[in-house]
């Protein structure tokens, strides 16, 4: 498949996978147009439609007033203002747009996925196992979330899919010794990578925040610099929660980047863009549906035109 054939079939399955947050923003525009003029009561109108879709109150205000920006008062069409929202929205999240990639220097490199319960976090990392290794990475997962037995068990299935090999342990065990484990295996494997999963854990648990750093000590006793990424798993569908979520994580582990899960089952996908805004983390995927190739590399523009029905 060519490039521009692979881009198109994306950017199709972005379009049905935010079609939840691009139609409630899109009838919002389009009930704008009672009237040509990009007004006073049409730009407060465009503003509520940003809150609705989540990118908070500052924000919206913010943005509406840089549509408004050189325009106000005059005449523009539905479809010019699709694409003058479509290109403020491209130009917040530009700076974030950043691929993930594996240092083949540092090997193995580490890396370690953290979220709270729900988020398709083991999911993601099956996701992220399959895509590396297409790329030709040679992966090892270590199934840290071992307060799950099930969270261990969908792991392995994802091993099997992949060719990637998994360390585990039984349910209960240590997460920080079987981290240690995991990347001690890889080097002795050769491996190219180590996955990490860690438990779901919420982020007013003391306790669980508490491990989440033991992990980052340990695997600090292998190699100063691990782990070298540090990847938080957002739902879309909690919306402005995210915000807290990546407040609490950054509190305890040094975020390097966040993977956007569950695009498809809301219609408040502007929460991205208020997380770009706020934090300027590196946005390295976005999930817009349950097959491993609805995990992709986040594309600024794209999702802009996907979500304000820009053509």
């Amino acid at each position: 498949m060519s490039d521009a054939l692979a881009k198109q079939g994306f950017f199709s399955r972005l379009k049905q996978g935010l079609s939840r947050s691009a139609t409630a923003l899109s009838e919002s525009i389009s009930g704008l147009f009672t009237k040509k003029k990009l007004d006073a009561e049409t730009i407060a109108g465009l503003e509520e439609a940003l809150v609705r879709a989540d990118l908070g109150t500052a924000l919206s205000a913010r943005v509406a007033a840089a549509v408004a920006k050189g325009r106000y008062d005059k005449e523009i069409s539905e479809s010019e203002l699709r694409a003058v929202l479509a290109g403020e929205i491209t130009a917040l999240l530009k700076p974030v747009e950043h691929p993930f990639v594996i240092d083949r220097a540092r090997k193995p490199f580490v890396v370690l996925v953290a979220g709270v319960n729900g988020t398709g976090k083991t999911t993601t990392i099956g996701k992220l196992a399959q895509r590396l290794s297409r790329e030709g990475f040679k992966i090892v997962l270590a199934a840290g979330d071992t307060f799950r037995a099930a969270a261990i068990e969908q792991l392995q299935i994802w091993g099997q899919r992949t060719g990637a090999e998994v360390v585990a342990r039984a349910a209960g065990a240590d997460a920080a010794g079987l981290a240690f484990d995991a990347v001690t295996r890889a080097r002795a494997t050769g491996a190219d990578a180590v996955l990490i999963d860690t438990a779901g854990r919420l982020q007013n648990k003391a306790g669980l925040m508490a491990e989440l750093e033991k992990i980052v000590r340990v695997l600090k006793k292998l190699d100063a610099d691990a782990p070298h990424a540090t990847l938080l798993v957002l739902d879309a569908t909690t919306g402005q929660n995210a915000i807290s979520q990546v407040e609490a994580f950054k509190a305890s582990v040094p975020l390097t980047g966040l993977i956007m899960t569950k695009l498809d089952g809301t219609a408040k996908g502007g929460i991205l863009i208020a997380l770009a805004d706020r934090f300027g983390l590196p946005v390295h995927f976005i999930g817009v549906g349950e097959d491993a190739g609805d995990l992709q590399p986040f594309d600024a523009a794209a999702f802009a035109k996907a979500l304000t029905g820009s053509t």
